[in-house]
């Protein structure tokens, strides 16, 4: 009876140490509960912990609607965290736009990574464990991953601007471990009916590699564990490489293809692989990096470099690189109202308008009560004074000097009240709208 209590209190223990540290008390943590034997595991293991550590716990189901068991799944989930009084929200998602580009895990994996991200909380706690551990780094190796995909899944990744911390509790326990403990606990779980199928990748490996693998290697687990943190730390060594060769260079601004033009090639692959990265963007082929990285050092001053991969592009203008996704049709007769909200969507460009009040800078309030207010793109012709002391100049010699990429100027919003153009958002207001000191204002800005 001592061994099972002990058995049972292990697990316990091994979490709570590993997140004790990096929990604060107060502080809360979004469970992913797929309301699979591991995520079931791991809201169990949460909720014991949570008074003793006053951690707040709740919980996101995200309803993929793949499954033809997807309700009976989200029902599930709901009546498990109503048992222990778990908060949990279920966010139904789409899959069907992504599933033919990315494939089923992939868009799947991409949804989720985007509800969590809408979600408020300090810390997303995951239940991968060691088996998917290992896993992912063989499925990362057999597609040719670089040293980003080998290094597979961090036990901590840090907050960034776009989700916040996300915690991997169990990712140097065995499957094993986890379902001894779900039955010493005699805890319910669904089983996905997609995991017997070995047309999927991970599903093979788990089926009839793994197995294999373990008669031979039984300690592969930590070995691969181990291989994927020298990875991680090679990357991050390279990650320095390249930010010392950006020298200066912020993330959010496009890079000076002078930078990529003085390195050597592997350095000038490296820093270019760390600028998609760190504009957000999914990592090419290697093919495909090796043309891009060619196509930017030999592109002439006025060349029109484009290109594209996947749902992305990186372009070149004026000895600079960006990269941005790729931006579809649009009506360019679309126009808009504004009648006072803080925000609008606007679809041309795939960002959004705010409209925060402010006294005394951006464009004068007083001055927009003269005529309705709207929002439409370029139609030719368009003129702005940018300042009292400039002339009157045309938008198109305007945008040309402000170094506005040509791919913009087209779908760039320009806020008109009546007819006369008020602003050209994130570039210029006519000076005949600009608030005067202490005058009651509006800032219109992007994202």
């Amino acid at each position: 009876m001592a061994n099972s209590r002990k058995s049972k209190s292990s697990l316990l223990e091994r979490v709570a140490d590993a997140l004790h540290p990096v929990v604060l008390p107060d502080r809360s943590i979004l469970l992913g509960l797929s309301g699979g034997m591991d995520s079931v595991v791991l809201l169990h293991l949460l909720h014991t912990l949570a008074p003793r550590f006053s951690w707040r716990i709740s919980a996101l189901h995200v309803h993929h609607g793949i499954s033809p068991n997807a309700d009976a799944w989200a029902d599930f989930c709901t009546v498990l965290c109503s048992r222990y009084a778990i908060p949990l929200h279920i966010e139904h998602v789409n899959i069907a736009p992504l599933r033919d580009e990315h494939g089923i895990e992939a868009a799947a994996r991409q949804l989720r990574h985007a509800a969590f991200a809408k979600q408020d909380g300090d810390f997303i706690a995951l239940a991968h464990h060691a088996d998917d551990q290992a896993e992912t780094l063989l499925l990362q190796l057999l597609r040719g991953a670089g040293l980003r995909g080998v290094a597979a899944m961090p036990t901590l990744k840090p907050a960034s601007t776009h989700s916040p911390a996300t915690l991997r509790p169990l990712l140097n326990i065995p499957r094993s471990v986890l379902l001894a403990y779900a039955q010493q606990h005699e805890l319910p779980w669904v089983e996905d009916e997609s995991n017997a199928d070995d047309y999927y990748p991970r599903n093979f490996l788990r089926q009839n590699v793994l197995p294999e693998l373990e008669k031979k290697f039984p300690a592969y687990r930590g070995t691969l564990s181990r291989s994927a943190r020298h990875f991680a730390e090679a990357g991050e060594l390279l990650d320095e490489l390249a930010q010392q060769d950006a020298r200066g260079w912020s993330s959010g601004e496009p890079l000076d293809i002078a930078l990529l033009r003085s390195l050597s090639l592997a350095r000038a692959k490296n820093l270019l692989r760390y600028f998609l990265h760190t504009c957000g963007a999914p990592m090419p082929q290697a093919a495909q990096l090796d043309d891009m990285l060619q196509q930017l050092i030999d592109a002439r001053e006025d060349s029109a470099v484009c290109v594209e991969f996947g749902c992305w592009q990186v372009r070149y203008y004026q000895n600079k690189v960006y990269v941005l996704r790729a931006l579809g049709e649009f009506d360019q007769d679309f126009e808009l109202s504004w009648q006072g909200e803080n925000e609008l969507a606007w679809p041309a460009s795939n960002i959004t308008l705010f409209f925060t009040p402010a006294s005394g800078q951006g464009i004068s309030l007083n001055k927009l009560q003269r005529a309705p207010l709207t929002l439409r793109l370029r139609r030719g012709g368009e003129s702005l004074r940018p300042h009292p002391k400039a002339a009157t100049r045309s938008l198109k010699n305007l945008l040309q000097e402000q170094h506005i990429p040509p791919w913009q100027r087209e779908r760039l919003p320009l806020l008109f009240c009546g007819d006369e153009l008020v602003c050209v958002i994130g570039v210029a207001i006519a000076a005949d709208y600009c608030a005067a000191a202490g005058e009651n204002s509006l800032l219109v800005s992007e994202t």
